[in-house]
């Protein structure tokens, strides 16, 4: 304890001070908890027969810009709305990065989303969201998702989303799943047909500046959905509800 005189001449001032070392930070706080136990989403998994999901934290963002910039299509086509895949590499990873923070902060009960990562054997594979808007009332989910280059064709894009259909159809107690792609987006086409989705209208898109395109409107509910053989494992839901409205 040192004890220095007062600027007020009232008596000395008690000042309590930290012994320390020049140049060093003394750490003068307890062990810090899991982020998940301030912000429930962070503790939810998913696990499939390859896969793990997990809601993207800050920690996960350096891997996710590195596989972004390693590509995730032909930049000749564009399977995005958004294209936000278009661009210097350091506008799209900022663009990115803009959207994945936006995206945490702005989610609410009402009008939720999760950005699950989605890894194989600890590495990062690709990105797979879900979503729903007034869920407590329409029970109706939409997904997107995307996977680095080198990772397609292996199945990994059914499988990782219809861990985010199983969930949201058992657990969360959703009654629909909703999808779109571009017409001539054949991969992501094709995985909606394995999982049973049925086309739902059409839209034209400006897809870039003075480019057309037709996007197909996809859905599917619990009862047409095309089960795996398999069935998703989770954990840290519980919690969780509150975040989707429930």
């Amino acid at each position: 304890m040192t004890v220095r005189p007062s600027n007020r001449g009232d008596g000395p001032t008690v000042e309590l001070w930290a012994a320390w070392q020049p140049g060093t930070l003394r750490d003068v706080s307890p062990t810090p908890r899991p982020l998940a136990a301030y912000w429930p989403i962070f503790g939810l998994q998913l696990a499939t027969p390859r896969l793990v999901l997990t809601p993207l934290q800050d920690v996960d963002l350096p891997e996710a810009c590195e596989l972004i910039l390693a590509g995730i299509h032909d930049r000749a086509v564009m399977p995005f709305a958004v294209p936000w895949t278009d661009g210097a590499p350091a506008d799209v990873v900022a663009n990115a990065l803009k959207f994945y923070w936006s995206s945490r902060a702005s989610s609410t009960p009402d009008n939720w989303s999760v950005q699950f990562t989605v890894r194989r054997q600890g590495v990062l594979v690709g990105m797979q969201d879900l979503r729903g808007k007034d869920f407590a009332v329409t029970r109706t989910v939409g997904t997107g998702s995307w996977l680095g280059r080198s990772h397609q064709g292996q199945g990994i894009g059914t499988e990782m989303r219809s861990a985010v259909l199983q969930f949201a159809f058992d657990h969360l107690r959703a009654d629909r799943a909703d999808s779109e792609a571009f017409t001539d987006n054949r991969q992501s086409l094709a995985v909606s047909r394995k999982l049973g989705y049925r086309p739902d209208g059409t839209a034209v898109l400006r897809r870039r500046p003075g480019e057309r395109a037709v996007e197909q409107r996809l859905t599917v509910d619990r009862s047409t959905f095309v089960r795996p053989d398999w069935m998703v494992q989770f954990r840290g839901l519980p919690a969780c509800l509150p975040y989707f409205g429930l």
